[in-house]
């Protein structure tokens, strides 16, 4: 089993979509039975994938001590993909989360699970509380999208410096240069640049259709340039997490 994070901190950089997107990948290209944990009281990846926030909002109860996740998870229309939705209730989850003072609580949740999932994906909110504290600590392996912009640079320098401040054993990271413009000079330069060698995710358009048609690009899109290099990053995930379990072999 491995649990990855999707996390930044802004947002509008396609957090949500590059969530869903992975989690279908998982699901129904590399045949993984996978969960996607939706902890963004936005709701964005439950909303993808054509589930509205649970009624009376109750997300924020997964975190107290005798909780039981398998009882609010959800499957979706695709095989082997389930879904743990968001709702409003997760606005107060980062001060639960204080006042519960247990680090490692998300860790403890996803490994209940172990048995159930082999990918668990965490779509975590554009934020650096609580709640990024706990995904950074349940998490294998980070993915960070991040802007075809020089502030790209400054994000990730930050984002290291907290990680190795907050959390002495922290996952690798996978930095992604998200809704980049070939034609565009500030983003070629970035690509050649700062984002040398990193996955690319272009502005495209089959990605704005996901939000319209409610369900991840490969699902309806799979043959474009977009679905391709998305691909291309769900193999670099794979390769990175085959490298963690060699290594723990």
């Amino acid at each position: 089993m491995a649990v990855i994070g999707v996390w930044s901190v802004k947002g509008g950089v396609g957090k949500t979509t590059l969530a869903v997107d992975m989690a279908w990948r998982s699901a129904v290209v590399s045949g993984h039975r996978t969960l996607l944990w939706d902890l963004d009281p936005q709701a964005g990846c439950s909303w993808l994938l054509g589930h509205d926030a649970p009624s009376p909002p109750r997300m924020t109860s997964l975190f107290h001590r005798d909780a039981r996740p398998q009882e609010l998870i959800v499957e979706t229309r695709w095989p082997d993909l389930a879904l743990l939705p968001a709702d409003e209730s997760l606005r107060g989850l980062s001060i639960a989360l204080a006042r519960i003072g247990h680090r490692r609580r998300l860790a403890q949740l996803t490994s209940r699970l172990t048995s159930d999932y082999a990918r668990i994906i965490l779509d975590c909110p554009p934020v650096l509380n609580e709640i990024s504290d706990q995904v950074i600590g349940a998490a294998d392996l980070l993915i960070v999208p991040l802007p075809p912009s020089p502030l790209a640079s400054r994000a990730l320098d930050f984002i290291r410096r907290e990680l190795v401040r907050n959390h002495q054993r922290h996952p690798p990271i996978l930095p992604v240069l998200s809704m980049y413009d070939s034609r565009r000079r500030l983003h070629r330069d970035v690509h050649q640049g700062l984002a040398a060698g990193w996955p690319v995710v272009p502005m495209a358009t089959a990605i704005e259709q996901a939000a319209v048609r409610r369900m991840p690009i490969g699902a309806f899109a799979n043959w474009c340039e977009a679905s391709m290099r998305l691909q291309k990053l769900w193999d670099a995930v794979e390769a990175k997490l085959r490298l963690r379990e060699i290594a723990r072999v």
